[in-house]
């Protein structure tokens, strides 16, 4: 049998309908924005694969301190246990995260730092002898597979199979540009009505959405209310962390501060599942008793795993250097030049650009579900043409490792014009 025979047999893929999904491209190598199939068909990686590998495939400097971490130590127990690359990644982060997170908490990927954070909102209540049950999220949110994270997910056919059994969860409007009012009205109603223990939100892009973007004033405006209201607010970055919006995180662009982040994704370059949740001090307080129910019982096998935080250090080294910060204007510019040149095409009903983050969206005559005819025409035409996009129903995005070069960005928007002569 062949790779694709195999992979038939045995695999169970993500988000996959296997009765009528296409068949998955069987990827041997990468190098830098590439990667090859098995008939070593070339491939622009436009989306970074699922936004995890900012710095290109089979990075080498990254490879290297991985090598030197797993022969050095490549895991141990972090219950009851620490090590260096852990302590140095916690000072690491200390330095570019914002001034009032203090703690982190390691787990496994974007799902279970959400769900960490959620728990961890729901239970600072509980230490406290208050009863609040409430989780405040967007509609069209997406936060993760795990069950609390499922449940502030507000896009339903991930989640409809499930319903019912989730914690209690509410939904605002996201605040769009000339609807910020109804987003502040609708959380003021929520915390009026609901014990509410926490707010969680993608900041500045909604992802999973179909990189639906609002503006930093905004989200200062919403994270205010909660303070007022001592509702505490996460701020999810697994897919914005790490510089996708231009800055190191989305939250940099916000006056107001949240009271945990989520982090993944590129937090180890694509290279080793890792998650962090951080924390401010005073949240941590609430667990640090001489009664041990108050602990937070939470871990992961894996947490903190010494290899991971090695990756984790020199991607952030990486992402420090004058070159990747280059980088990151250099893909803006190109976004912001092809957007220009593609927003008045008469298919394009509107464009977006945040950082690295671009996006179209095509007019459509009848209503265009996430995976329906429109995505999977689109899907299979990139495929064909060497380039690897996932969109979103209507919704094409670009979001491209760092390192991808000019020439490589322009060959995927021209394939992105020619997509749009299909549809």
């Amino acid at each position: 049998m062949n790779l694709i025979e195999k992979d038939r047999q045995y695999l169970w893929h993500p988000y996959t309908q296997h009765k009528t999904a296409q068949t998955p491209v069987a990827i041997t190598k990468g190098e830098g924005a590439l990667l090859w199939d098995e008939n070593n068909k070339e491939y622009i990686d436009a989306i970074a694969s699922w936004w995890v590998n900012p710095f290109g495939h089979s990075n080498k400097f990254i490879a290297d301190a991985i090598y030197k971490q797993l022969t050095t130590l490549e895991h141990v127990l972090f219950g009851g246990f620490t090590h260096e690359p852990a302590v140095a990644l916690a000072e690491k982060l200390m330095t570019i995260l914002p001034e009032n997170q203090q703690k982190i908490f390691f787990s496994d990927n974007g799902s279970t730092s959400v769900e960490v954070a959620i728990k961890v909102a729901l239970q600072y209540f509980f230490n406290k002898d208050e009863k609040r049950t409430t989780i405040i999220a967007f509609e069209d949110a997406f936060h993760g597979d795990t069950f609390a994270a499922m449940a502030a997910s507000g896009i339903s056919f991930y989640t409809q199979a499930f319903q019912g059994m989730f914690i209690d969860v509410v939904r605002i409007p996201v605040p769009l540009k000339g609807q910020e009012q109804q987003s502040f009205d609708a959380l003021k109603k929520v915390i009026q009505e609901y014990n509410c223990a926490g707010f969680i939100f993608e900041p500045l892009v909604q992802g999973a959405a179909g990189m639906v973007m609002y503006e930093a004033e905004a989200l200062d405006e919403l994270i205010k209310i909660c303070k007022d209201n001592n509702v505490l607010t996460i701020a999810d970055e697994v897919m914005t962390g790490f510089g996708k919006t231009g800055k190191t995180f989305a939250m940099d662009y916000t006056e107001e501060k949240p009271d945990m982040m989520c982090l993944s994704k590129a937090l180890t370059a694509g290279t080793i599942p890792m998650a962090i949740t951080t924390f401010t001090q005073e949240i941590f307080e609430a667990f640090y008793d001489d009664d041990i129910n108050k602990a937070l019982f939470h871990g992961h096998t894996f947490t903190a795993n010494p290899t991971g935080c090695a990756a984790a250090l020199a991607s952030l080294d990486l992402l420090q250097t004058q070159e990747m910060q280059a980088n990151l204007i250099r893909v803006n510019a190109n976004h912001l030049s092809f957007e220009e040149r593609i927003k008045n095409h008469p298919k394009v009903t509107t464009t977006r650009v945040l950082g690295t983050i671009f996006a179209l969206e095509i007019k459509k005559e009848n209503e265009e579900t996430y995976y329906g005819t429109m995505r999977t025409k689109l899907y299979n035409f990139f495929i064909e043409n060497g380039i690897v996009l996932r969109p979103v129903g209507n919704i094409v995005y670009i979001l491209p490792p760092y390192i991808i070069t000019d020439k490589q960005l322009q060959k995927v928007y021209e394939v992105v014009e020619k997509a749009l002569e299909i549809v």
